[in-house]
């Protein structure tokens, strides 16, 4: 069986391994498309996302969709949930299982991930697709259910005035959702062209390069930050009118986040950390079913498995859009 390991930063190899032997509650999965998410990048390029490190050669990948070899979908394309939460603690019983301290996610510690041919994964966290849907469809679900996690979050009402400052994957998934759930407008913030090209192709009313952020009205009720650095922050906090929530998405490549305590203070920002997602997928596989977020549309490269580190390049040199690993 082949997999990509990661031992350590911009070290992949492409090893054989031993096929997963499945069993009670389990389903194995022959695995066909693995997204690439900037927690992977911080993973390639550094060897660790904020306080964790690597300790061991893992395989990457969460983003995982395949055809279920067993269980009760077998010989269907399937999408995995990558995050195997206790299902005891304080925190999952109260139904935050994204905050589970207990959690064993893919491609993170000494749980392999999603790069590798096969893989035994709980049947309760694998998710039958339609069939008009694409592996590479069913890999998207993961960060789709990432930004409907911060919507929920965000607690938008119906004819809000939104801006998501950072327009890689995420960032135009939000504006689709945006878009779709009742906005009044979407404006965007965003660096490189094509990217502000793509959110305006997708919905957003108006998509600027931070050197602009000054043509965009200051009157945003809910602002998304999907960009993980502090002039992103500072962005947001510019955006949002008095009383409004920012949600924090992006992760920051060093451990830590700073902004002008004073704006956010003045304006009585609600600032809300958000950490994955949390039983999103069937709602997110319902909103494409209906034809309300086109996953589809983020999806710019797909590369063979033994090409994964020149997909782990071309996403970290944000090129394209979401990057996209085929196994089959």
């Amino acid at each position: 069986m082949r997999r990509v390991l990661l031992h350590g930063a911009h070290d992949l190899r492409l090893t054989e391994g031993v096929a997963p032997a499945g069993g009670d509650g389990l389903t194995v999965v022959r695995v066909t498309d693995v997204g690439l998410c900037g927690s992977d990048l911080h993973w390639y390029s550094h060897g660790s996302i904020g306080d964790a490190v690597l300790v061991r050669p893992v395989v990457p990948g969460h983003e995982i969709a395949g055809v279920a070899q067993s269980g009760p979908y077998a010989g269907r394309r399937v999408a995995v949930d990558p995050a195997i939460h206790c299902g005891t603690c304080p925190q999952c019983l109260e139904g935050n299982t994204n905050l589970c301290p207990q959690v064993r996610f893919a491609g993170h510690g000494l749980t392999d991930g999603g790069l590798q041919e096969l893989l035994a994964w709980p049947t309760s966290l694998v998710h039958p697709l339609d069939a008009t849907m694409t592996g590479a469809d069913g890999a998207v679900l993961e960060p789709l259910g990432v930004a409907l996690h911060a919507w929920d979050l965000s607690h938008a009402a119906a004819g809000a005035d939104v801006a998501v400052v950072g327009a890689g994957p995420i960032g135009l998934l939000l504006v689709q959702l945006a878009r779709s759930l009742g906005a009044r407008q979407v404006v965007v913030v965003e660096p490189l062209a094509h990217r502000r090209a793509a959110a305006l192709r997708l919905g957003a009313d108006a998509a600027v390069a931070p050197a602009d952020l000054a043509s965009l009205p200051a009157d945003a009720s809910v602002v998304f930050e999907v960009a993980g650095n502090d002039d992103a922050i500072a962005s947001s906090l510019t955006l949002a009118r008095p009383g409004a929530r920012v949600l924090l998405i992006g992760i920051p490549d060093a451990d830590r986040s700073s902004f002008e305590a004073g704006l956010a203070r003045r304006k009585g920002l609600a600032l809300v950390l958000v950490r994955r997602m949390k039983e999103t997928y069937p709602r997110a596989l319902d909103l494409v079913r209906r034809g309300l977020v086109d996953v589809r549309s983020v999806v710019s490269d797909r590369f063979p498995l033994e090409d994964a580190d020149e997909a782990f390049r071309v996403a970290t040199d944000r090129a394209g859009l979401k990057v996209v690993i085929g196994l089959d």
